[in-house]
């Protein structure tokens, strides 16, 4: 039989693509001599390869000459054909390091079985990873001795990668979320780069510029022997081409060139130079445009395909997670330290308000208490303007207090002083204080203390803050019903109940009642005005003698807070506690707290009055003109009916609901309504009115303390006929009442309603100065009637204090305003030189011991919001007037100046030191000299420099200490500003 011929052997027949090779081959040169000489177990063995449809290889004889069936073929690889009828041993000997003792044992005689095994082939070109499971069978010929060798065999190599990546992926994402910076993630991933070195030989991490022209290198890992990797900064234009990073902006790029590019180097784990890389673009989300790249190796025993790319898909994902988690940590971070920082602004303003805020009290409220004593105080109407003067200074006090204690707490600048107190005798008293008030209002207090002494370490004076503030809430939320103090003794604390029978606590509120500025909306109660900081303040102070507060309460049935304080000092910092009458008396807090409270039970108890004041019989007589007043604060209803009472027929409500209530029996021609009222607001009364077919022509006016054009167009958007701000002055009053009585139109705006906060600040900061500023009037018209110089005196000076005052709110109000971005500007044409001229006699007016120079010149125009430029003007002047007391000369010069307008304010006092320049136009900055009599809390400078860049002008000072100050601004000619000189 011709060898060169197919064999016709029957136990090759079939066997598919392998079987057709084996026949077609000459074997007459093969160690295993021609097919009809072959043993019967070969021929046997063969036959069960060829016909089984796993992979199978048959190793025979002394030289392992290897046969195999088609399922087999793709296991070896580009070696094939070649590999058929070739010595096991020499075409798999980069794999005998693994699996040659394995053999030699099944030629022996011992089967043996391996699972996943790692090796390494070379079957494509070059020693590649792969994972086998496989045995060694041996196969006995007809001597019985050992033939050749079984070997099945199956690859488990995507298996085993597969998995192998999954965990790298796993690890990956573990290891970069508890990362906070970018910076860390770099870190993290070159100190875990080592244990994922087979799949990821190297890995840079760049990130991309602010300016999106370069990316810088933000980690390196797996480069140690490789330093040519390394780039520290690539251009992104497509110029450098070491790492093209540009060109997979959008996609993955796949470089296959390592050593052209970069020369020789190594890395681990194997001695081959990695050929092959991978760049893949990093996104944040939300972002179209790649936060950076990464780099990826590609290992040197592993093609490129399809698995190995998704597994770098699926690790740039996995960084573009953890960029975008870092990205929002630090989003986050930077809305905390923005909040934190504003809350410090917040707590540095009110500390310096509330100490501004004392002096004109002060002030005032010794002028009111000297006045007490005079005998003018027996003429009735003089009696009760300053009694009421008096009782809304207190209240005014009582506020400014709270705010400074409270923005000494949130600054941590308290320094409480312990000592061993009775606490028995000192709450006793503080709770007694009430007694005459609750009374009064028809009400019982209860006290229920122990009988023994019991001493407590406190500090005294914010002990009486705490029960104050308690006993006031309870007062201003019961309307009848009792009030109960309760003090018990427990084995390691003193508890303190304060209960009432009042309006209750909504439960969804509980969680919220010791927040800051948190207030239950529409609350039944005495009085909706407060500024929501009495029991977040209370809590605070509680919480500093190392105890804590809860509260209890029932809708409708009432509410009972619980304080528990430790007793003992070992809780308490060691340098604060002290000896027994450390500290001085009680503050004398309660006066205030009581003021207030005799306040909320309107006239029949403050004016000592029997005549119900909310319900006017009508007169045959009365004057046409009928006015109803809606407020819920007594005496502001005292003050506007006084005003208006000789001009019209006058009635009041004290809320919404008791205004509808008298709008049964009687028609007025005009409403006069506060907005912020218990039971029912006045835009609630607004929308009743609106939709009753008989009333809904009534004209109705708002008085809010509420300022801003923002808050006047929301009155208007309401449905209110015109606004007016608190405070404002009688004559501004009696001509809008007039006009409105006569026109009846309803103007629309749209604008949104200032903070909660704001308005509350600004209700409880302007109502009392609303009521000051009309009784000092109406003190002065008194006083010169009767010729009393002296009374004149002193209400001239309380008057200049309470503008000061309102200055202060003003401005405070402007600060708010900028924050919430609604600082809007009214644009005209106005003539400059009359501008300044004007403020300049306003000033001087107010300023006799200065003299201003000023000269007017020709025509100029310009444009701008003439209110607020003219508010620039005038704080420049008043800060020069103040700051230069010894140097009595200021100067006002106007130039144009390379088509800008440029306003110069000169004086030749303190001046300001270099350093300080720079910082003048911060908010709540004040130069050293501030702090040296120079009164202010530094908001007025800040306005000015806002107010003239959003015109967009320039603003700045030039000074020289003890030499004086030129302040000057801009004002540019552009398409917001344009100067005309005629």
């Amino acid at each position: 039989m011709d060898n060169h011929s197919i064999s016709s052997e029957q136990f090759l027949s079939g066997g598919g693509e392998m079987g057709a090779l084996i026949r077609s081959m000459d074997w007459s040169d093969n160690p295993l001599g021609p097919v009809e000489t072959w043993p019967q177990s070969l021929r046997t063995s063969v036959s069960l390869c060829l016909s089984s449809t796993f992979p199978i290889l048959i190793a025979w004889g002394p030289e392992t000459i290897q046969i195999y069936n088609d399922a087999y073929r793709p296991i070896c690889g580009s070696m094939h054909p070649q590999s058929m009828g070739m010595n096991f041993r020499v075409c798999w000997e980069s794999a005998l390091e693994v699996v040659g003792d394995k053999f030699t044992r099944g030629q022996q005689g011992e089967g043996t079985y391996i699972t996943d095994q790692q090796m390494f082939l070379f079957r494509y070109g070059y020693l590649e990873e792969a994972f086998m499971t496989f045995s060694f069978a041996p196969i006995r010929d007809e001597s019985g001795e050992v033939g050749g060798i079984f070997h099945p065999i199956t690859e488990t190599t995507d298996k085993m990668l597969n998995a192998r990546r999954t965990q790298v992926l796993r690890e990956m994402a573990a290891v970069l979320a508890k990362a906070k910076s970018i910076e860390e993630i770099g870190s993290l991933v070159a100190e875990k780069q080592p244990d994922f070195v087979a799949d990821l030989p190297f890995l840079l991490f760049y990130s991309v510029a602010a300016d999106g022209a370069s990316a810088g290198l933000v980690s390196a890992a797996g480069t140690a022997l490789a330093p040519a990797l390394t780039i520290p900064e690539i251009l992104l234009d497509g110029s450098d081409q070491s790492w093209p990073l540009a060109a997979a902006s959008s996609s993955a790029l796949v470089l296959d060139d390592l050593a052209s590019r970069f020369g020789d180097f190594s890395c681990q784990p194997y001695p081959e130079t990695p050929h092959t890389a991978v760049i893949l673009p990093v996104f944040i989300s939300g972002k179209a445009t790649p936060f950076g790249y990464i780099v990826a190796g590609v290992s040197s025993r592993r093609a490129i395909d399809e698995d190995y790319l998704g597994f770098y898909s699926l690790l740039a994902n996995t960084f573009s997670s953890a960029v975008s988690n870092v990205y929002a940590y630090e989003q986050e971070q930077k809305r905390a330290e923005a909040l934190a920082a504003i809350d410090r602004s917040k707590t540095a303003f009110f500390s310096n308000v509330s100490h501004e805020f004392r002096t004109p009290l002060t002030l005032m409220l010794g002028q009111l208490e000297d006045l007490q004593h005079k005998a003018i105080m027996s003429d009735p109407e003089i009696s009760e303007i300053v009694l009421s003067s008096h009782r809304n200074s207190m209240r005014l006090l009582k506020l400014v207090n709270n705010l400074l204690d409270f923005s000494r707490v949130e600054a941590g600048r308290v320094k409480a002083a312990f000592q061993p107190v009775d606490i028995v005798e000192v709450t006793a008293d503080l709770a007694s204080s009430f007694r005459s008030i609750i009374e009064k209002a028809g009400m019982e207090l209860v006290v229920e203390i122990p009988q023994a002494e019991l001493e407590v370490f406190l500090d005294i004076q914010m002990w009486e803050k705490i029960v104050l503030n308690l006993l006031s809430n309870a007062f201003k939320y019961t309307l009848n019903g009792k009030i109960t103090v309760e003090l018990l003794p427990e084995e390691r604390h003193v508890v303190l109940k304060v209960s009432d029978t009042g309006v209750g606590i909504p439960e969804s509120e509980l969680p919220h009642m010791f927040e800051r500025f948190h207030r239950v909306e529409n609350a039944i109660g005495r009085t909706h005005e407060g500024s929501g900081i009495g029991l977040s303040l209370v809590s605070e102070l509680v919480g500093l003698h190392g105890g804590n507060i809860a509260v209890e309460s029932v809708f409708g049935e009432g509410s009972v807070f619980i304080i528990h304080i430790p007793l003992g000092n070992a809780h308490l910092p060691e340098a604060q506690v002290h000896q027994k009458d450390y500290q001085g008396l009680m503050s004398g807090l309660r006066e205030s707290f009581l003021q207030e409270a005799s306040g909320l039970l309107g006239e029949a108890y403050s004016l000592q009055s029997n005549e119900d004041e909310s319900s006017h019989p009508l007169q045959e007589n009365e004057p046409e003109a009928k006015v109803l007043i809606v407020d819920d604060n007594a005496d502001m209803r005292a003050y506007l009916k006084r005003l208006l009472e000789g001009e019209f027929t006058v009635y009041t409500a004290v809320n919404g609901a008791d205004a509808l209530q008298q709008l049964n029996a009687f028609t007025p021609e005009l409403i006069l309504s506060d907005i912020m009222m218990p039971v029912m607001d006045g835009k609630g009364l607004l929308k009743k009115i609106r939709e009753r077919e008989e009333k809904h022509w009534i004209p109705l006016i708002f008085l809010s303390a509420r300022a801003g054009e923002e808050a006047r167009f929301d009155g208007l958007e309401a449905g209110a006929d015109d606004y007016l701000v608190k405070p404002f002055s009688a004559q501004e009053l009696l001509s809008k009442v007039r006009a409105q009585i006569n026109i009846n139109r309803v103007r629309l705006h749209n604008e949104r309603r200032m903070r909660d906060f704001v308005a509350v600040a600004t209700h409880e900061l302007k109502t009392p100065l609303t009521a000051l500023s009309g009784y000092v009037q109406l003190i002065a018209k008194k006083s010169a009637t009767i010729n009393q110089p002296l009374i004149t005196n002193a209400a001239e000076r309380a008057g200049y204090q309470v503008t000061k005052m309102a200055r202060l709110v003003d401005d405070f109000l402007d600060v708010s305003k900028l924050d919430e971005g609604m600082l809007h500007l009214n644009r005209e044409h106005f003539d400059i030189h009359k501008l300044v001229s004007e403020i300049v006699t306003d000033v001087q007016s107010t300023s006799p011991s200065h003299t201003l120079h000023f000269t007017a010149g020709d025509l100029l125009k310009v444009e701008g919001d003439r209110e607020k430029i003219g508010q620039v003007i005038t704080n420049l002047l008043i800060n020069a007037v103040k700051y230069a007391p010894e140097a009595p000369k200021v100067e006002i010069a106007i130039t144009v100046n390379q088509g800008q307008v440029v306003i110069h304010v000169r004086d030749y006092g303190v001046g300001i030191k270099k350093e300080d320049q720079a910082h003048v136009f911060k908010r709540f900055y004040r130069t050293e000299s501030a702090n040296k009599g120079f009164r202010g809390f530094g908001v007025g400078l800040y306005l000015c420099s806002e107010i003239i860049n959003r015109h967009g002008g320039s603003i700045g000072v030039e000074s020289e200490p003890m030499k004086g100050s030129t302040f000057y601004f801009t004002l540019p000619v552009n398409d917001s500003a344009t100067v005309e000189a005629v």
